[in-house]
């Protein structure tokens, strides 16, 4: 089985930063994408960004030039860096991998249980 969990959510106010993290664990042979899901009370869930295994990465346009998204692929780790922090921006963020348990097996989608960011003065 394949545990991701999360940490870094908080209070914190407009045009500040927080640091997000999200960590697997268990049965890990491969990982290939990663990435950052949100979800605001009464709204659906929405992506937020991504990172390829090979490096690439892409953001959702509400985020592009605030947040960064990297990886540690020797701690199967992600991150996601949010700066100018935004009221809108607060929700539950989640975090997605893509895991192969074993070379016997294909990929599954594996969801963290979320950490909450409240954007607020």
């Amino acid at each position: 089985q394949v545990q991701l969990v999360e940490s870094g959510g908080g209070l914190v106010q407009p045009g500040g930063s927080l640091r997000l993290s999200c960590a697997a664990s268990g049965s890990i042979f491969s990982i290939y994408q990663m990435g950052w899901f949100r979800q605001a009370p009464g709204k659906e869930r929405e992506f937020v960004a991504i990172i390829l295994s090979g490096g690439p990465t892409n953001y959702a346009d509400s985020v592009k030039g605030r947040f960064t998204i990297s990886r540690d692929n020797t701690k199967n780790t992600i991150y996601l860096q949010m700066n100018s922090l935004k009221p809108e921006d607060t929700a539950v963020y989640y975090c997605k991998m893509d895991v192969r348990p074993s070379v016997k097996l294909t990929s599954y989608p594996y969801w963290g249980q979320g950490t909450q960011v409240t954007v607020s003065s």
